[in-house]
């Protein structure tokens, strides 16, 4: 007898291992700050859960499942906090203008729904000096026009002003294949809490780790001798409502609204898993998720989505560790790599 499949990360290791996916990046270097776009081949399933105190978003009650709409046509990431929210202009008027978005008998043109969420990158030194002209309806428009299946992690996109405890945050990615299920997920790590033990190297997802895509360091006897902890800034020193952790995870099986917002809320506990603490009062902590329903359940629903919500928790847990891993040291926040000599 044949041992059962064991789930792997797909060919890239990114969340454009779900088919029907690609991933745009676009920056501003001189700001510190950035946007990521995901976009699907077609109209997709979404859903959302949101955990943090101190969200920013747009179109997310369009995803509730008690709501009309049934088709979304992509979800943006941006930096900026409330400007952020722009971001998602750029990515509507291009859509609409290529034909993608709803078709109303009505209108006289294609009307895309585009859910977005923001964290806050506002202070972290870059020049921000925008004025009337924030920059990030163009870093949307421009996002759109370099998706790709393969994509840079670390300080791209929303990840690129994005700070994680007193490191580096970044833009993290990582999917998990099983039996045809594809599983992926995209974080910008911008949280008040830390992805590592406290004084360690240890990333505190280390027991999800897939061989060293996020370094391979294991804790020792003495870190896992020591009792429960977590590591935050003075409170002098915390910026009110000034983090977020923002993700997207995705799978090509066919779900409804009400399925996929189970996904996303399962999901979400991969950041618990990744970062302590997490959902504070300080993040806005958002998850969306995305099916693009190239895939039937082959298993009862509920049995089903259980297991896709096992898969994406680990799997957002896993990207949150790489988006911190690939970071790169930006003004006074130090990089991991950096940080450790590693």
């Amino acid at each position: 007898m044949s041992a059962p499949p064991s789930p792997r990360p797909g060919p890239r290791n990114l969340i454009t291992d779900v088919a029907g996916l690609r991933v745009g990046n676009a920056q501003d270097q001189g700001a510190r700050t950035g946007v990521t776009v995901v976009l699907p081949d077609g109209p997709v399933v979404m859903a959302v859960d949101q955990r943090g105190g101190a969200p920013g978003t747009r179109e997310t009650d369009a995803l509730d499942p008690v709501n009309f709409l049934q088709e979304f046509h992509a979800v943006v990431l941006s930096g900026g906090s409330v400007f952020g929210l722009a971001a998602a202009d750029g990515v509507v008027a291009e859509l609409s203008a290529r034909g993608v978005g709803l078709k109303l008998p009505s209108a006289p043109m294609a009307i895309p729904v585009v859910p977005s969420a923001i964290l806050y990158d506002l202070g972290n030194g870059g020049d921000k000096a925008w004025g009337v002209v924030p920059p990030y309806r163009r870093l949307g428009f421009e996002a759109l026009g370099r998706v790709d299946h393969d994509f840079a992690l670390g300080n791209v996109g929303a990840g690129l002003g994005a700070a994680c405890g007193r490191l580096k945050g970044g833009l993290g990615s990582a999917s998990v294949v099983i039996d045809g299920i594809e599983v992926g997920a995209l974080v910008a790590v911008n949280a008040v809490g830390s992805a590592t033990m406290p004084g360690s190297p240890v990333f505190w997802a280390w027991p999800f780790e897939w061989g060293d895509e996020f370094g391979g360091v294991r804790p020792s006897a003495a870190d896992l001798a020591r009792p429960p902890a977590y590591d935050l800034p003075e409170e002098g020193k915390l910026i009110l409502a000034g983090h977020t952790t923002i993700a997207v995870v995705a799978t090509n099986v066919a779900l409804d609204k009400a399925q996929a917002t189970r996904f996303a809320i399962m999901a979400q506990d991969g950041l618990a898993r990744a970062l302590r603490p997490a959902h504070t009062p300080f993040d806005g902590d958002t998850v969306f998720a995305i099916s693009t329903g190239r895939r039937q359940l082959d298993t009862p629903a509920p049995l089903g989505i259980a297991r896709l919500g096992h898969l994406a928790a680990e799997c957002l847990a896993r990207a949150t560790a790489r988006g911190v891993y690939a970071a790169a040291t930006l003004g006074a926040l130090k990089s991991y790599r950096e940080a450790w000599g590693r």
